[in-house]
C-alpha cells in the first residue's frame, strides 16, 4: 500500500474504522491494503490530509516500527514545493499513523492512461519541478527508490512527488535484503533490478525520472509492459524505446537512462536544462483534458460533511449545520472549474426514497441500458464491430420478445479507438450513466486493463469475449482484492496458450516444435509461450523457444536458425503482422512442418496479407462461426433454433452473415438480459450484486455454454481449432481438453 498515494473515489467508513486519529476528522477511505488503510482526513481548521494508519499486527511485527520512524523522517526531510509535506505523524502510536497535505489531482500514469501523453511544455514543467523535488531528495542525502507514473500527482500550481515508503539513506542496505530488488519493474534502475544494493544512490531516481518522463510523452513505459523477469532484462540489457519523444527532450532521456551510473546527469543538471518556467495556474501547464480531471476532484471535495461539532457536550456523531466554510469551498471549488474551461451544475443531491414522507417515492425506471465497449474506429475495429452487432441484436431480441414489460432495453456505445490513452474516459462515459446495467467488452487487453478502474469503482459488471489478459480475473496479490468485476467468456492467453500446444500435440510427427515469442504485444506473447510450455511438458516434449524484439524483421535469418536447431513444427506466438513475417519466411526456406497460431493471428486480415503463405497453418481461437455452428450435427435443436434467429436477423438488419466474435457477444448479452427479466420480477434492478449473480449463471446460447468459476473466469475449454485450407478457414472443432503424450 502506498503509504502517500490518494487513489480513487472517496469510500464510505466502515463501522470499524475510527471517526477521528489525533484531531483529524476522518471523512472516508482513500485506499487500503494489507499494511493499512488510507484516510481523507480533516483537521479543525478546514484543511484535508492524507493519513496513513497501519495495522496494528503491523506494528507489531520485527522491525516494522524502525521502518516506520524511518519513513517519517524521511519525508520530513525533504523540503521542496514540489514534494508533498508531512502535516503530522506518530510512530509510537499502537497503529502508527502519517499525515499528508491531500492533493485533489490525478497521477501521472491516471492522466496519460485517461487523456493520453502529455504536450512537450507539460513535460517539460514536470520533469523540471520532479528533478527539483529530488534534488531535494538527494540534498538530504536519501534516495527515493520508486519514482513512477503513480507516485507523481498532478495539481493546479504543479506536480507533486509522493510516497517516501522506500526512500533509504545513499548507501544504506541494513533493511534491504540481500538479492531483493526495491521499486517498480519497468520504472527503476539497472541496478536496482540486478539488486545491486551498494550501487543503488541518486543515479538510480534519475534514472527512474527518464522513464517517468518518456512515459509522459509517449504514453508508454521506455522498456515496454508484461511479465516482471522480462522488464527486468530489458532494463539490464535493452536499449530504451524512445520513438516519439520530441527532439529537443531525446539527448536528455537518453543521460538519464543510460547504463552507468556514472554517465546519468545529477538532478539538479535536468532541472536546469528542461525548463527555467515554473507553472502559475494548471491551464499554463496542463492540457485542458487534465485540468478539468482535477476540477471535477476538487468539486467532489464540496460534497463532503462539514466539520462535526466537538465542543464539550455535543454529540460528535450528530449532523452538522452548514458553516460559513462551506460557502468558502464552494467559492475555491468554483475557481477551480474557471481554471479547466468548464461550467459545472451544483445539483441538489437529496434521496428523494419517500421514506421521510416529504417527497415522493420514485417511479420505477422502464428504460435501462446495456453497454458496448469496443474498438470501433482503430486497429481491432474489425472486431469490435461485430461485438457491437451481436449486442444490438440480443438487445432487439429481447425488446421484441418482452415488448415494453418488464422495461425496454437501451444499447449504448462507447468507443475506445482501440487505445489505451482515453480508454478510461471511454468507459466512465458508461458507467456513470445510471441506466447502465452492465457492459459488454472491451475489444483489446491494453484498453480493458486501462479501462478497468470506471468499471470498478462503480460496481458495473464487465463482460468480455476477446480480452484474455490474466489480470482481469487473476488481480488479487496476496493483499489486493480479487475480481467482483470481470466475467471473461474465453480463456485467458496462459490457457489458450496450453490448448494450443495440446492442439499440435495431435499431429505424432511432432517431437520437437520450434516456440517463437515475438514482443510486439508483450504481455500476450509471454502468457501463452508461458502456457505452451507447459502444455508442451505435459505432453513430453521439449520444445526450441525463442524470443525476439517486436520491431524485428528479419524473420528469414531468426526462423532459419530455428530449422537448423532441428524444429518439426513453428508455433508462433506474436501478432497477426509478425505472423504474416513468418509464414512468408517459412515459405522461402521451404519448411514444410505444420505452423500454428493463436488468438491475435486469427482473422480474414491473416489471410489476406499472407496469402498463399498462410496454406496449411493452424489457429486456435476463442470463437466458432455461427454459419458452422448451425450445421454442427450435435448442436441440440433449441440451441441450433437460436443459432438460426441469429443468423436470419443478422442478415436482415446488416444484410451479411455474422463476423466471428458476433455470436459469442449476441450469446453474453443474451445471459445478462435472461436474468434481468427474471430478476426484474421480484424487485427492482439494481447493479449491486448483478457480477455475482451473472456469474453464478449456467447459459448455454447460439454459440455454447458459459458458465464461471468463482473469480470470474469461463469454466471448460473455449478454444476451437482452425486449419487454412484454400484461402479460408476450415473448422475442426474443440481444441483438446488434454494433451497427447509422446511415448
Amino acid at each position: 500500500m502506498s503509504p502517500m498515494a490518494q487513489p480513487g473515489p472517496l469510500q464510505e467508513l466502515l463501522p470499524s474504522d475510527p471517526s477521528s486519529i489525533a484531531g483529524y476528522r476522518l471523512l472516508g477511505r482513500l485506499g487500503a491494503g494489507g499494511m493499512g488503510v488510507v484516510y481523507l482526513g480533516r483537521t479543525e481548521s478546514g484543511e484535508l490530509a492524507a493519513v496513513k494508519v497501519t495495522l496494528a499486527d503491523q506494528a507489531d511485527q520485527p522491525d516494522f516500527r524502525a521502518r516506520f520512524r524511518r519513513e517519517v523522517e524521511a519525508a520530513r526531510r525533504v523540503v521542496s514545493p514540489w514534494a508533498v509535506p508531512v502535516t503530522g505523524a506518530d510512530p509510537d502510536a499502537p497503529e502508527p499513523w502519517m499525515a499528508t497535505a491531500f492533493v485533489p489531482g490525478p497521477s501521472v500514469g491516471e492522466a496519460v492512461r485517461a487523456h493520453g501523453p502529455l504536450p512537450e511544455r507539460s513535460v517539460r514543467i514536470l520533469g523540471g519541478a520532479v528533478a527539483r523535488a529530488l534534488a531535494a531528495v538527494h540534498a538530504a542525502g536519501l534516495v527515493h527508490r520508486d519514482v513512477k507514473p503513480g507516485n507523481v500527482l498532478l495539481a493546479v500550481d504543479g506536480p507533486r512527488l509522493i510516497d517516501f515508503g522506500i526512500a533509504r539513506t545513499s548507501g544504506e542496505t541494513a533493511l534491504t535484503a540481500t538479492d531483493m530488488v526495491v521499486g517498480t519493474p519497468g520504472f527503476l534502475a539497472p541496478e536496482q533490478a540486478e539488486a545491486r544494493t551498494d550501487a543503488i544512490g541518486p543515479p538510480a531516481d534519475v534514472f527512474a525520472l527518464g522513464c517517468l518522463l518518456a512515459y509522459a510523452t509517449t504514453g508508454r513505459p521506455p522498456f515496454g509492459a508484461g511479465a516482471v523477469d522480462a522488464l527486468m532484462y530489458r532494463t539490464v540489457h535493452d536499449e530504451p524505446d524512445l520513438a516519439g519523444v520530441p527532439e529537443d527532450l531525446l539527448p536528455l532521456l537518453a543521460a538519464c537512462l543510460a547504463k552507468d551510473p556514472a554517465d546519468r546527469p545529477i538532478a539538479e543538471e535536468i532541472a536546469d536544462r528542461l525548463t527555467e518556467d515554473t507553472p502559475g495556474t494548471a491551464a499554463d501547464w496542463l492540457p485542458a483534458p487534465v485540468v478539468t480531471t482535477i476540477a471535477e476532484r476538487s468539486a467532489a471535495m464540496l460534497t463532503l460533511p462539514d466539520i462535526d461539532p466537538t465542543a464539550p457536550g455535543t454529540d460528535p456523531d450528530a449532523p452538522a449545520k452548514p458553516s460559513r466554510r462551506g460557502f468558502l469551498l464552494l467559492g475555491a471549488g468554483a475557481a477551480v472549474l474557471a481554471a479547466g474551461g468548464g461550467a459545472f451544475a451544483l445539483l441538489d443531491r437529496r434521496d428523494d426514497t419517500g421514506a421521510d414522507g416529504k417527497h415522493p417515492a420514485p417511479k420505477p425506471r422502464n428504460t435501462w441500458a446495456i453497454g458496448v465497449l469496443a474498438d470501433l474506429s482503430g486497429p481491432a475495429r474489425e472486431i469490435g464491430r461485430a461485438q457491437e452487432r451481436g449486442a444490438r441484436l440480443a438487445v432487439e431480441r429481447f425488446n421484441a420478445l418482452h415488448k415494453g414489460k418488464p422495461f425496454t432495453l437501451e444499447l449504448k456505445v462507447s468507443d475506445d479507438r482501440g487505445q489505451s490513452a482515453g480508454a478510461l474516459a471511454a468507459a466512465r462515459r458508461l458507467t456513470t450513466d445510471p441506466s447502465v446495467l452492465a457492459v459488454l467488452g472491451p475489444t483489446s487487453d491494453d484498453t480493458g486493463i486501462a479501462a478497468l478502474p470506471a468499471f470498478e469503482e462503480a460496481g458495473v459488471p464487465l463482460l468480455t469475449t476477446s480480452a484474455g489478459y490474466n489480470l482481469f480475473t487473476l488481480r488479487g496479490d496476496g493483499g489486493g482484492a480479487p475480481n467482483t468485476t470481470v466475467l471473461r467468456a474465453i480463456p485467458q492467453h496462459f490457457m489458450a496458450g496450453v490448448y494450443l500446444a495440446w492442439s499440435a500435440t495431435l499431429l505424432p510427427q511432432i517431437r520437437r516444435p520450434g516456440v517463437l515469442q515475438e514482443r510486439t504485444d508483450d504481455q500476450y506473447g509471454w502468457q501463452y509461450t508461458s502456457g505452451a510450455r507447459f502444455g508442451f511438458k505435459q505432453a513430453g516434449i521439449t520444445p526450441h523457444f525463442r524470443v525476439i524484439p517486436g520491431r524485428t524483421t528479419d524473420y528469414r535469418r531468426i526462423i532459419g536458425e530455428m530449422i537448423d536447431a532441428g524444429i518439426d513444427a513453428y508455433i508462433h506466438n506474436g501478432v497477426r503482422s509478425t505472423a504474416v513475417l513468418a509464414a512468408r519466411a517459412l515459405k522461402q526456406l521451404g519448411f514444410t512442418g505444420p505452423r500454428f497460431a493463436g488468438q491475435h493471428v486469427f482473422g480474414p486480415e491473416f489471410l489476406k496479407e499472407a496469402g498463399s503463405d498462410a496454406e496449411g497453418w493452424f489457429v486456435c481461437a476463442p470463437v466458432i462461426d455461427p454459419v458452422q455452428r448451425a450445421a454442427d450435427p450435435k448442436q441440440k435443436p433449441a440451441d441450433r433454433k437460436l443459432t438460426q434467429e441469429l443468423l436470419d436477423a443478422h442478415r436482415k438488419r446488416y444484410g451479411t452473415t455474422p463476423a466471428f466474435y458476433t455470436g459469442e457477444s449476441f450469446d453474453v448479452v443474451n445471459m445478462v438480459t435472461s436474468w434481468l427479466a427474471t430478476s426484474a420480477a421480484k424487485g427492482p434492478l439494481t447493479r449491486k450484486g448483478l457480477w455475482e449473480a451473472l456469474r453464478k449463471q449456467k447459459y448455454t446460447g447460439a454459440m455454447g455454454g458459459y458458465q464461471f468459476r468463482d473469480n470470474g473466469e469461463l469454466i471448460g475449454v473455449g478454444t476451437f481449432l482452425y486449419g487454412v485450407q484454400k484461402g479460408a478457414y476450415k473448422y475442426f472443432g474443440p481444441a483438446p481438453a488434454e494433451p497427447k503424450k509422446k511415448a
